[in-house]
């Protein structure tokens, strides 16, 4: 007796094997012999197809139960084995990005919202996982046969554009941190070309975003363009305090410029040391940085 049948079209890669695979072991684990699956493979598409002893499914409820198995493990399949090749076709198709390269990196940015791993993105899944068995099921009632790629195309309008979202969020990121590294690139090469100014600077990371540039006899540098004090608040002052500081240090261009911190992967710390490179040296553990949370830089002088 026919169950149900999926017909897909022929495809390069393992997609059609796998759900044969996830069909076959749902069915077995289920029904032991009285289900089974058979794949038929054509020139441009491939049906596969469940059959079963009639007995065993007779009544509406015993179909009903077939159907919402058979939607669920489809729905994992797409989940599990499809998703990651849909957005990197929405990556090509719809945002333009040719280049593997482009493309791998774009995916980079995704892999915490598609990992398994993370909590957060599991009830995610979990979610898109239920759409899609809650209208596959739908649609297995009213017809047992069904065309997977149609369904995946035209009646997957509330999916794809949560991954069109994802997506559009992982080229945001892909962008920003292309336009970041550009930047720094061109910073990298101003501070290359320019000739030092003082031989070394004191950049004190008080905590938070307090900072104090010093120079070789811990007195506070003063230039022209900016205050040597960069203590500010990000939500208290429409300003960039990474580009305050670091335009200071360009400005104040030291041979050598020694961070005392407590906290060295800060974006600010990481900012300055690609910057400048080979000119950064990050101290932890001298008397100023082990006493930063307790006494004043005037205090350390005194001492």
């Amino acid at each position: 007796m026919k169950l149900f049948a999926f017909t897909l079209m022929q495809t390069p890669d393992s997609s059609i094997n796998q759900i044969e695979n996830r069909l076959a072991a749902a069915l077995r684990k289920t029904y032991k012999e009285d289900a089974s699956v058979k794949l038929s493979s054509y020139r441009e598409y491939t049906v596969i197809e469940a059959a079963g002893n009639r007995t065993r499914f007779s009544t509406k409820q015993q179909i009903d139960a077939l159907y919402q198995l058979a939607a669920e493990t489809a729905a994992d399949w797409v989940i599990q084995d499809v998703e990651e090749k849909r957005i990197r076709q929405l990556i090509i198709d719809e945002f333009h990005y040719g280049k593997e390269e482009d493309i791998r990196d774009i995916l980079s940015y995704l892999k915490p919202e598609l990992s398994e791993d993370n909590p957060e993105q599991q009830e995610m899944r979990t979610r898109r996982k239920l759409k899609v068995s809650q209208q596959l099921f739908s649609l297995l009632k009213d017809c047992s046969d069904l065309n997977l790629d149609g369904f995946m195309r035209f009646r997957f309008n509330d999916y794809m554009q949560e991954l069109r979202e994802i997506v559009e969020y992982a080229v945001d990121e892909f962008l920003m941190d292309r336009q970041y590294k550009e930047f720094i690139s061109l910073l990298q090469y101003f501070v290359y070309i320019q000739e030092a100014k003082i031989p070394f600077a004191h950049l004190i990371h008080k905590g938070g975003n307090e900072f104090e540039l010093l120079n070789d006899h811990m007195e506070a540098i003063d230039t022209s363009d900016t205050n040597a004090t960069l203590t500010m608040e990000l939500l208290e002052k429409d300003v960039n305090f990474e580009d305050l500081i670091v335009s200071t240090l360009i400005s104040v261009s030291p041979q050598l410029i020694y961070i005392h911190t407590r906290e060295p992967d800060l974006q600010i710390i990481q900012t300055i040391s690609q910057i400048f490179e080979n000119r950064v040296e990050l101290c932890e553990y001298c008397g100023l940085c082990h006493n930063l949370d307790r006494f004043a830089v005037s205090d350390y002088n005194k001492s």
